[in-house]
């Protein structure tokens, strides 16, 4: 009894016990998160998995003819967009732009419609459905996706329904599930604050690490401690080899930001005009972006479907089994029209291929410069291009091939790249489709309010080249 006493009388034990840190609210959402942590590992341990074994099974396809995706990837690709009509429009796309959108737009409908339970099963489904039939596309934005997804369910679930704790779970999972995509948790932190959030928040910073750092020590416990591409021995020696910073800089960052301009479309310049094709019929458009994409995948020797891992892999480790020169530039177009279809995929992984393509073709240029360090250098100067986001290309090389010999080469060549693109894109391209998002979210809202109607969906978005009540509106304003 007396002990008792001593410690309610005790200023120093009460002060302590009544520190933040030991409040039930605190404890409740930090295992929300870490345990949110886990689910978004495995499950993105099981995405990984699958979309191998998917994309086997199309290999398996190619050995009883080169002309299957002729006929095979065309109906799939219409029939992957016609799916996403309706209640699945949110499964199109990376899922990236998505999550930057439900993290700034804090309307509970947009979001629970964005990040339903559902629309992340049907991204993984869909996700592997495309590579099954050769989609040029990558896993890595869907599981940022379905992370978001997971983790904006389960803190639902805890009961964090206030819409500032959803958004620090909804930045949580996504970082996670870069993280565990390409078992590369640092990676991930700094994906979060550099292309998620768009700030660095301080009261969440740790929380944040620790959710990022559960989900990797699962990975890593499953999976085993390793390199996406395997180690590679690489260095930049002072002098001549420097003109590879240079020259991957430039050509890197101008061609990610030509293929950023690509799949941005718009409805004006030049590719407004396949804009409107899109628009007026989604479903054959994207059967002819899959007949398109087998037709590159028969001049490339079938090199350019999938992923690109293989031989973004063979690339940067020097291997044999390279495929042809003109690889990068077929990968890109690759990449180009699968986008274009609408399809559930990401750009990611294919980006990497196509700048260790790109880096392949520089290196002939540069004799003085070892051929691995040029394709490195290729792959995150075309990353950095493509997603506008430096510090995250540079950090995700580094960690994908487990090099600090080249931190200060690929800092350098991924800010100079990042400039150069911005010629083609001054907008990051995920953030731009989020801005597009929003912005047309806004609009349809502004429409109900006006003329109250139910929706049955998310609604259209000029993200994925829809006509929207705007656009329509300009189009009749126009026509008179």
């Amino acid at each position: 009894m007396s002990g008792s006493s001593h410690q309610a009388s005790n200023p120093r034990l009460r002060a302590v016990l009544g520190h933040e840190f030991f409040a039930p609210y605190q404890w409740k959402r930090r295992m929300a998160l870490w345990s949110g942590a886990i689910l978004v590992a495995l499950a993105s341990i099981l995405f990984a998995k699958a979309s191998d074994w998917a994309y086997r099974l199309f290999e398996q396809l190619l050995t009883h003819g080169v002309w299957i995706p002729l006929i095979l990837t065309p109906l799939m690709f219409g029939l992957l967009c016609w799916v996403t009509e309706g209640r699945l429009r949110a499964a199109r796309g990376s899922g990236i732009p998505q999550v930057i959108a439900t993290i700034h737009v804090d309307e509970v409908g947009f979001r629970a419609k964005m990040l339903a339970l559902p629309i992340a099963v049907s991204k993984m489904v869909l996700t592997l459905l495309g590579l099954a039939v050769g989609a040029s596309i990558g896993r890595e934005g869907p599981t940022v996706h379905v992370g978001a997804g997971l983790m904006h369910w389960l803190g639902r679930r805890f009961g964090f329904n206030d819409p500032t704790a959803l958004s620090r779970f909804i930045l949580a999972g996504g970082a996670a599930g870069i993280a565990a995509a390409f078992n590369t948790p640092l990676a991930g932190v700094v994906f979060a604050i550099e292309e998620l959030a768009g700030t660095f928040e301080h009261r969440f910073s740790g929380l944040l690490l620790t959710a990022v750092f559960v989900g990797g020590v699962v990975s890593l416990g499953i999976l085993g401690n390793y390199a996406y591409f395997g180690t590679v021995q690489a260095s930049l020696p002072l002098g001549h080899a420097w003109l590879a910073v240079l020259e991957c800089g430039i050509v890197g960052g101008l061609a990610g930001g030509v293929f950023a301009r690509l799949i941005l479309l718009g409805r004006r310049g030049p590719l407004a005009v396949i804009g409107k094709l899109r628009e007026r019929n989604p479903v054959l458009f994207a059967v002819g972006c899959g007949l398109a994409l087998a037709v590159i995948g028969v001049l490339s020797h079938s090199t350019v479907y999938g992923t690109g891992y293989a031989q973004a892999r063979a690339f940067v480790q020097g291997g044999t089994d390279t495929p042809g020169e003109g690889f990068g530039v077929l990968k890109l177009l690759a990449n180009v029209v699968s986008y274009w279809a609408g399809i559930p995929g990401g750009i990611f992984s294919p980006a990497l291929a196509v700048g260790a393509g790109l880096g392949h073709n520089i290196a002939y240029f540069l004799p003085h410069a070892p051929e691995a360090a040029v394709v490195l250098l290729g792959m995150s100067a075309y990353l950095a291009g493509v997603t506008g986001a430096p510090l995250t290309s540079a950090v995700i090389a580094m960690e994908l091939t487990n090099n600090q010999d080249m931190v200060i080469p690929i800092m350098a060549v991924c800010l100079l790249a990042r400039a150069a693109s911005s010629i083609f894109s001054p907008t990051p391209v995920y953030r731009d489709f989020a801005e597009r998002m929003i912005r047309d979210f806004e609009q349809q809202q502004a429409e109900k309010q006006l003329a109250p109607t139910p929706a049955e969906d998310i609604g259209a978005t000029s993200a994925y080249g829809e006509p929207t009540v705007r656009a329509e509106t300009e189009t009749e304003e126009s026509d008179r």
